[in-house]
């Protein structure tokens, strides 16, 4: 599975622990930024993310920000992307089974590096249950639709 990666500042050092831990369980990831803690706009980093996701060149996109807010607000912005923040592993499990969600939104602040392997493990390993949530996420799929180009 490849990954795409990336932060602001304030997820930055979140981020450097969870690419040692995903390279270790053998996934393919893109770091797409921030390289360091020097203050950077969190916009362009989380567009970057979810572009690779959602012209398919990742399968799956991981953003880290403080809040974890203001990435999925940038990230659900692009065709296709269906992010989510997940403070917990119930939220990560949920966001796959129901949404198949596609980008994974961490909050630094609120988010320890134990607890995060442990979303990621949940989120990277939940299929999408299909049946009544296809259905839902099909109408998600027919709303994007009729919006873009508006």
């Amino acid at each position: 599975m490849k990954i795409a990666i990336g932060s602001d500042h304030g997820g930055y050092e979140l981020k450097s622990s969870i690419l040692d831990f995903l390279k270790k369980e053998g996934y393919s990831v893109q770091d797409l930024g921030t390289h360091s803690k020097d203050s950077c706009d969190y916009p362009v980093i989380g567009f970057e993310v979810a572009k690779a996701v959602s012209e398919g060149k990742a399968d799956r996109g991981m953003l880290i920000c403080k809040t974890g807010v203001g990435m999925v607000v940038i990230a659900n912005k692009l065709h296709g992307i269906r992010a989510a923040a997940c403070y917990d592993k119930e939220i990560a499990k949920s966001s796959r089974e129901h949404n198949d969600c596609n980008v994974i939104v961490l909050a630094a602040n609120y988010t320890d590096i134990k607890e995060a392997k442990e979303i990621l493990k949940i989120w990277l390993s939940t299929e999408h249950e299909g049946e009544r949530h296809m259905r839902r996420v099909k109408q998600i799929k027919d709303i994007e639709s009729k919006l873009k180009g508006h």
